[in-house]
């Protein structure tokens, strides 16, 4: 039964990471459960400052809390005994998803809660506080009802645990769900038969570890190295996932990994431990250490909430990073505007940087001589291709910047027999050194275009007589340059954004932006496909609902890749 394997780490990996995404503090001196997290766990995500789930659940809107109730497909014909006691788990967390005051008291937290997920080399481990234990209970023992799977009880150094069989009784070894809920602590994690006893012992803080997480200082570095706020933060570590790989012994991960193999008398990662490889696999963890993330901003209510939340992947190659930096374009300002429009994208590039750039990237990859196997056929098939090749298709876009679109708003009629756009707000830029220029290259490629004088003053001239849209839409084209960028723009919403851009500069700003609300997006879209009478999916129909805006920014700084998330979400009415 591979499949419950699998079932059991989502369903324990998906938990963690769920609750770790709401934060944490770091006096982690002071922190019991940061002393049985060992300093070379791969991964970790720490709810370290006691989270605000109650007001956090009810910040949500309804249409956003009900979206998961038709995503259990397969699961509700599935008729192995444990598949059903996940799916009761599952159908359990969505109905208590209808508000806050459900949510804690069917899974016994507090109000505000920390939580911790990691791993202890292969085995997760997920720990939640909890203000009452016996809801706990309560909700596993629904589930074994339902499914007809029963825990065997078990005691380790005075903790009582609930441990639930994930492998058929004829398999050779066998895995089991623990769980447990100690001095205020929920813990959920595996334990195998061919697994050390100590790690279920360090798993329910019995055992600590000799070099934690604490000794290391592993929190604070980030913290300080990053600029997050203590509320939460989380890693993937890089270096100690290629020692696993490259090493027999080099951390808890490796020696895990050589006991799994040797059982399985079958090594898949023997070629990666030759001396060769060990040595030029961990030097490029070195220069790309971890993935790390945590808060900028973290304000709820439980009418409102808005998070901000960084991903950056480490660093320390500069020659990479110099040459990503200098890609980096032009985004106006509209595109970062999350509240007044429906969605935008913008992306960055400097397409005079963007060959050497590239270029620069590709010689730094080639230029080690790998003499670990896997390296080497990587080096054989790029040395194959150069990016100096899209210097031939770059050559006309001389001096772009970026390209920039936003949607700011769009209605449907309420027409049944003939549903149509009825007005437009958008506007689509391209932002370069001489856009002017530009429009005037790409005009004998476009015959319609070739009778366009663009005026030099700013002014706009009208398109619809160019551009192949239906006369029933009632939209107005127009185009015009202002300052550096060549504007589309439709509509009074449109027009003053346009406007606006005389005054933006051209500056290296950021790669990429995409933001959207989802409430003004879908639903005209899909009051429209009603009208239509095509069918709306289940998963798209509340979607017209959700009061949420998200944005998303790609960028690069001096320390590594910067992914930059920020949700804001409001409450039903």
């Amino acid at each position: 039964m591979n499949k419950m394997l699998v079932a059991a780490l989502v369903a324990v990996g998906a938990g963690g990471y769920w609750y770790s995404q709401q934060d944490a503090e770091v006096s982690a001196s002071d922190n019991a459960v940061m002393a049985y997290i060992p300093a070379d766990t791969p991964i970790f995500s720490g709810q370290l400052q006691p989270f605000p789930i109650k007001s956090y659940i009810d910040s949500l809107s309804d249409a956003y809390k009900q979206s998961g109730a038709n995503a259990l497909g397969e699961w509700e014909t599935e008729e192995d005994p444990r598949a059903q006691f996940f799916l009761s788990l599952t159908k359990s967390y969505l109905a208590a998803m209808k508000d806050g005051d459900t949510f804690i008291s069917t899974f016994g937290l507090a109000e505000n809660i920390r939580s911790y997920f990691y791993t202890l080399g292969v085995m997760p481990v997920l720990k939640i506080e909890v203000a009452n234990e016996d809801a706990i209970w309560t909700l596993l023992d629904k589930a074994e009802a339902e499914s007809g799977l029963t825990h065997v009880p078990a005691q380790l150094k005075g903790v009582n645990y609930r441990s639930y069989p994930l492998l058929d009784a004829t398999e050779d070894e066998q895995i089991n769900l623990v769980v447990a809920v100690h001095d205020s602590m929920l813990t959920m994690t595996l334990d195998a038969s061919f697994s050390e006893p100590v790690l279920l012992e360090t798993a329910l803080a019995v055992t600590p570890v000799e070099r934690s997480i604490v000794d290391a200082k592993i929190i604070e570095d980030i913290i300080a190295k990053h600029g997050f706020t203590n509320e939460g933060i989380s890693y993937i570590n890089h270096q100690e996932i290629v020692k696993a790989f490259t090493s027999t012994d080099g951390n808890q991960l490796a020696r895990q990994l050589t006991k799994l193999f040797a059982m399985a008398e079958e090594d898949p990662f023997a070629e990666l431990r030759s001396p060769a490889c060990n040595q030029e696999l961990s030097a490029i963890a070195a220069n790309w250490p971890r993935t790390v993330a945590g808060y900028d901003q973290m304000d709820i209510t439980s009418s409102e909430s808005s998070l901000s939340y960084r991903v950056v992947f480490e660093s320390k190659n500069q020659i990479m990073l110099n040459a990503y930096q200098q890609m980096r374009g032009y985004i106006p300002a509209y595109v970062q505007d999350i509240d007044n429009s429906v969605a935008t994208l913008g992306l960055g590039i400097d397409i005079n940087q963007m060959v050497p750039s590239l270029q620069a990237i590709w010689d730094e990859m080639l230029t080690p001589e790998y003499q670990c196997g896997p390296l080497q056929e990587m080096q054989a098939q790029m040395s194959q291709q150069s990016p100096g090749m899209l210097g031939m298709f770059t050559g006309m876009a001389n001096g772009v910047k970026g390209v920039g679109i936003s949607v700011i708003d769009y209605k449907i009629n309420d027409d049944i027999d003939s549903p149509e756009l009825e007005s437009l707000d958008a506007v689509m830029t391209l932002s370069a050194e001489n856009p002017e220029m530009l429009f005037n290259m790409v005009k004998p490629f476009a015959p319609e275009l070739a009778d366009i004088r663009l005026p030099t003053d700013g002014s706009a001239i009208i398109l619809n007589d160019v551009l192949p849209m239906p006369p029933e839409m009632k939209v107005t084209a127009k185009l015009a340059v202002k300052g550096n960028h060549l504007v589309l723009f439709f509509g009074d919403k449109g027009e003053a954004v346009a406007n606006t851009l005389s005054s933006e500069a051209l500056a290296s700003n950021g790669l990429l932006t995409m933001s959207a609300d989802y409430m003004k997006m879908f639903a005209p879209l899909l009051k429209f496909i009603e009208l239509t009478g095509e069918p709306i999916p289940e998963e798209f129909k509340a979607m017209k609902d959700y009061d949420m805006r998200v944005k998303v920014e790609l960028d690069v700084d001096d320390k590594g890749i910067v992914i930059d998330s920020s949700v804001n979400s409001r409450a039903s009415k």
